[in-house]
Formats: C-alpha cells, structure tokens, sequence
C-alpha cells in the first residue's frame, strides 16, 4: 500500500497544483513510484485519458511530472459548473449527473465517496507513494463535515500533510494560524510541515516569519517557495486568466501576428491556447469587450461549458458583429470545440442538454449543424489535416456532449482516427502524454493511417470555402507544432508581417523543460531530506538521485 503525501492550502489559489506537480517531478527523479491523486476538483480544464475518461487538467499535467499516463483514478470527482446553479458531475471519468450545488453536497457522502475511495484504493495499490492535492481551504466550516477533497481524504489515506500558504496575497501569518486553530487536535497532528509559496525578494527577510509561525503553531516551516515566473506550466483555474496571471503581460511589438481570445463565460480548456502565448513575434490575448478585438489577424472561439448561453453572450455584447468584422477585414476565425459549435448554422437540443431551446441559430459561418447528446465523448485522436493544410499529422483529445454533422460539399477540417490504449498510450504505462505526441509528430504511429479502416477514419471539423473560418472538436491543436507554424506563416503572408527573430517551440521540450524547471526551484528550497525521511527510501532505479533538500529559511 502506498504512503501517502498531501498538500492542504490555507485558501483557494495558492498554489497547491503546482506544489503537487513539483513534488511528482522530484519524487519521480528520485526513484519513487509516484503518482497524482486529488479526491475532487472544481474545473472546466479537463483532459482525456488513455481510457476515454475524463480528469482535471491539473492531474494530467501532474502524471506527465511523474513520467505516467493519465488515469481516471486520479481525479475521481471532477465538478463542471454550468449555468443556473447547477454542475455536471463526472465520476470516474464519467458523467454521473448534473444536479444543483446544494444536492450535491447533500449526496456526496454516499456513492460519490465510495467512488473517490476505491480510487484511491486502485493507485494506492500499484505505486508506493501518492502526491495528494486538497481542494480549497480545509477548514470551510460550513462544507468541513461533507467536504471529501480535504481532511477526510488525508484521515482515509493516513496521509502526512503539507499545510501550503500564499505570502504574496498578505495575512499569511492569520492564514496559517487560522487554519490549523479550526481543525481538530486529530487533524491538527497530520500537518507535519508548513510550505509558504509565491515570495517575492530576500527570503532572509523572513527568517524572523520562520520564527514567529513556528514558535506561534509547533509545526516546523519546510520551506519558503520563491515565486516563480513564467513557469509556463498549465494552469487549472481561470483565475490565471486575469493580468496576474502573466497572460499579455507584454505590449504588442510591430510585425506581430495578433491573436485575439474571446474570454466566454464558460470558457473551458483555456490552455489550449498556451502555445499562442510562447510563440515569438506573437500577441495572444484574451477579451472579453467588442473594442479588444480591434487590430486582431485572428480570432479563436474557445471551447465552452455551456454553448448555447455562451452564444447568446457574443450575440448580447456585441462581440458577434466584433468577430465579423475583423473576418471582414482578412482575419481568421477559429473555433475549438463549443467554438466550432457556434460557427455552424444550428445548435439542436432535442432533450434539454444544455437549453430549454430545442434549436438556436449558430453564426453561420461553416456548414455544419450540431445536435446536443446525452453522452459525453471523451478521447484521444490522432489524424492528418485537410483543406488548407493537407497532410500536417495532428493529435489532441476529445472533449463534448454535441455531435456535429458536415453538410454535403462541405469541408472537413482533419481526418482523423479515435483512439485506445491499444493504440501506444497504456493507462498504466511509462508513455507519457507529450511522449506520445512528439511520435506522432515524427511520424512514428501511423496505426490511424496504415490499418484503420474507413469506419474507423472519421471527418473532424470543418473549414469555410475561403479557407479562413476553421473549427475543430481537437483540444489541443495549437499544440501541434507544424500546425501552429504553418498557420503562423500563412498569416504573416496575408498580412506582410515579417518572420519572427527567434526559432518556434517544440512544446513538448518546452512543458518537460518546464517541469524540471519548477522541480529545481521547489528542491532548492524545501526540506526535501525531511519528506524523504517521512516516505522512506524509494524501491525505484538505482540511479535516482536523493537530494538533502532544501536551504533552511
């Protein structure tokens, strides 16, 4: 049975998902079998699983730390919200309903937590250790006594805790005080070590803060985390779309490519569109008014929780008539997913999945129809592109309730073939999400091409008569790097803009360089000598190499 290591916080944002990524890194250099568990996460980033499962995008971001596939066990309860107070709850990479808020509190403590139990149970059993990730702040006293994410779970899993505290937002000393006064002496005892996170400057300054927290609570501080910038790691709350989070931080330069993001109120998979953001003579940004739009030589969709209300929204604003004009005057248009949803002529909803309209006017702009289905498909594909630019491999994944039909004589975006284990990502196994990808791109899986047959070949997407209005159910096609710069160069010639002076990303070198990145960061500076002394030596390769771990601060 694997040990457990459980990273609580004393509030929502302080950087739990990374701290859990960092430590899958460094545990898995060591030598340890080591894999993500977070009992329950609130988010519309998600990611397909080798299975067709569907998890939060922050433990998928934290198996590829631990050089694993993505399993559905690591996030058994993933909570979508929607509009209306309500949430789609999905369970064990499935969607098991869609209730309100309150109704789901009330019912969790039943079937949902047998679930989140047996998974845990599942990965407890095949790795020695679990890095667990809280959700929120422990010690929310009205949810605590049905909260499953946090102090329960840690009791389940006997796990030592981590308490984790944001410095750069204030009150850290309230906040941790605070939060290990309102748990139990039972509760209080699993906290072995405090981890202040996001400080800025000197950390000798702090030393006196070491001091005070330690003599003040009992419990040693393990570490003083810098904050780290650009970190370019995916980030699973869209609380990063804000301007802290780094996003069109810079000014735009002449001669750059502009790429404008509308910001939908139910924006789902926004990293999606993290590749725009890296790129060098490119300015990404997301908008959320008509006036942003202005000077954009492309304008992207996103994909959406909720597409019908979410259409209404561009119709509402005025962001509509924004995008055409900007089509009008040469742009692109792309649309992911509930995006490409949008572009097509009509949104059907026969059972009330979505609206309590049975059909809603798309823009129009591809010809396509899309009807609402009461099953969610989740998975991974791989193909070739069409139209504009035949012959590009792609991958990405899956992630929708509509089925989209193509009208007769129109043009599909990508060909593509949907994938199974069988296909080169074991769910267990050491091929990693990036690893897989980066074959495809060379060419090394052709199962989709060379053996698939025709039933199992299917039409993605769709691309106007022009070639400027694209859609794609493909989540994650900005991650493919051929794609990326074809599109990029063609821009660039419409528009005369010149090459940019710096070579594109590989972004699968790009997130693996980031992981090690953030794991160097986090070892320099957490009492890692003290955590392995809590797991105890790793059974893994004889060449990991165990660190003594951090500075004292």
């Amino acid at each position: 049975m694997a040990k457990s290591l459980m990273v609580l916080g004393t509030a929502s944002n302080v950087g739990k998902s990374v701290l859990c990524t960092a430590l899958c890194r460094i545990l898995a250099q060591d030598g340890y079998r080591v894999a993500p568990f977070k009992a329950q996460n609130m988010s519309l980033n998600s990611a397909a699983t080798p299975s067709g499962r569907e998890i939060g995008r922050a433990q998928a971001v934290q198996a590829a730390a631990c050089g694993i596939a993505p399993n559905e066990h690591m996030n058994p309860v993933l909570l979508k919200p929607m509009s209306g107070h309500r949430t789609q709850v999905v369970l064990q990479g499935r969607v098991y309903e869609t209730t309100s808020a309150r109704r789901y509190l009330e019912d969790r403590l039943g079937a949902v937590w047998a679930a989140v139990v047996e998974s845990y149970r599942y990965l407890a059993d095949r790795y020695e250790v679990l890095v667990m990730e809280g959700a929120g702040s422990p010690v929310e006293m009205n949810l605590k006594p049905r909260d499953i994410a946090n102090l329960r779970m840690a009791e389940e899993a006997d796990a030592d805790v981590l308490l984790a505290a944001d410095i750069d937002r204030g009150g850290v000393f309230a906040a941790v005080v605070g939060t290990l006064q309102l748990m139990t002496p039972r509760e209080r005892a699993r906290v072995k070590g405090v981890v202040i996170n996001k400080f800025r400057g000197d950390p000798t300054l702090f030393a006196d803060g070491v001091r005070l927290l330690e003599a003040y609570t009992g419990v040693p501080v393990l570490g003083v985390i810098p904050h780290i910038p650009d970190l370019n790691i995916e980030a699973e709350d869209s609380v990063a779309l804000e301007p802290a989070g780094g996003r069109a931080a810079r000014a735009p330069a002449p001669g750059d490519v502009r790429v404008a993001i509308v910001q939908l109120p139910h924006i789902a998979n926004f990293t999606d569109f993290d590749p725009l953001f890296l790129e060098p003579g490119v300015f990404a940004w997301f908008c959320r008014r008509p006036e942003e739009l202005a000077g954009a030589h492309a304008v992207v969709l996103p994909g959406s929780k909720h597409t019908v209300h979410d259409l209404a929204w561009l119709r509402e604003t005025g962001m509509d008539r924004a995008v055409a004009e900007r089509r009008a005057a040469g742009a692109d248009v792309i649309g992911v997913c509930g995006g490409y949803q949008m572009l097509g002529r009509r949104i059907q909803d026969p059972h009330g999945a979505e609206s309590d309209a049975p059909v809603t006017a798309g823009l129009g702009w591809l010809p396509v129809v899309t009807t609402m289905a009461a099953e969610k498909r989740t998975v991974r594909v791989a193909g070739e592109l069409l139209g504009v630019f035949p012959g590009l491999p792609v991958t990405g994944y899956e992630i929708h309730m509509g089925r989209t039909a193509l009208d007769a004589g129109g043009r599909p975006f990508a060909r593509v073939r949907r994938l199974g284990a069988e296909d080169g990502l074991a769910a267990d196994g050491k091929t990693t999400e990036a690893d897989w990808a980066r074959e495809v791109q060379a060419g090394e899986v052709q199962a989709w091409q060379a053996q698939a047959p025709q039933d199992l070949a299917a039409a993605d997407g769709a691309v106007s008569e022009d070639g400027r209005v694209m859609g794609t159910y493909l989540h994650g096609i900005f991650d493919n790097d051929a794609f990326r710069r074809a599109w990029l160069a063609r821009l660039r010639a419409r528009f005369g803009l010149p090459e940019p002076a710096g070579p594109a990303p590989d972004m699968a070198a790009v997130r693996e360089a980031a992981l090690d990145r953030l794991a160097d960061v986090v070892r320099r500076h957490l009492r890692m000598d003290v955590i392995h002394g809590w797991l105890g030596p790793p059974s893994g390769r004889a060449e990991a190499r165990q660190s003594g771990g951090g500075e004292r601060r």
